[in-house]
C-alpha cells in the first residue's frame, strides 16, 4: 500500500561542520550564524541558514548551496584558532524531504525514533537511524528531511520510489 506522500531530493546544500565551546564558536563566526539552539537535537533558523545542535560542544549549520562561498568568506575556517573547527562538508549529504499526511508513518517505518511532534517538535534536528543508515532528521514544514552519505543516495531514493508508488 503506498503512503500518501511526496518526496525529492534536494538540490547540493552548503554545509559546515562546526566543533568546539559555543562561546569560541560565537566569538568567531560572530553574526554569520544563526543563534545558537538552546538544547541538544533541535535546530534555530535565521537569515536563510538552519543551525543544528548535533552533539556536545557539535553542530552543522545548513544554508541554500548559493550561500556557501559567502559563508567560507565570513567563518574563515582555513583562518580559525585551534579551540575550534570550522569544515566545509557541503558534498557529504544527499536530502531527501518527505511531505505529505503520510509522513509520519512513513518516517515511523523508516525509523526506530519517536518522532512524534510532541517529542521531536518543529525545531527537531538529529543524527539517528532511518532506512537502517545513519542519517540526520529535521522536522520541516509538512514532513521531515532526512540526510543519509551521498554514497546511499541512490538506495534511499529507490526506497522512497517503492513507499509512493
Amino acid at each position: 500500500m503506498p503512503y500518501d506522500v511526496t518526496f525529492e531530493r534536494l538540490e547540493a546544500q552548503a554545509l559546515f561542520d562546526l566543533k568546539g565551546r559555543q562561546e569560541a564558536l560565537g566569538a568567531w563566526a560572530g553574526e554569520a550564524l544563526p543563534p545558537f539552539p538552546e538544547r541538544p537535537n533541535s535546530k534555530t533558523e535565521a537569515g536563510g541558514a538552519t543551525l543544528m545542535f548535533i552533539g556536545p560542544d557539535h553542530w552543522l549549520l545548513r544554508a541554500d548551496l548559493d550561500r556557501e562561498a559567502p559563508l567560507e568568506a565570513a567563518l574563515r575556517p582555513s583562518e580559525a584558532p585551534p579551540e575550534i573547527s570550522l569544515v566545509r562538508v557541503s558534498d557529504t549529504l544527499a536530502v531527501f524531504r518527505i511531505t505529505g499526511p503520510d509522513a509520519a508513518e512513513v518516517m515511523a517505518v523508516a525509523c526506530p525514533m519517536d518522532l512524534h511532534a510532541s517529542r521531536f517538535g518543529p525545531d527537531g534536528s538529529s543524527y539517528m537511524e532511518a532506512f537502517g543508515l545513519k542519517a540526520l532528521v529535521t522536522r520541516c514544514a509538512g514532513g521531515f528531511d532526512v540526510a543519509v552519505e551521498q554514497s546511499f543516495g541512490p538506495m534511499v531514493n529507490d526506497y522512497l520510489s517503492r513507499i509512493t508508488s
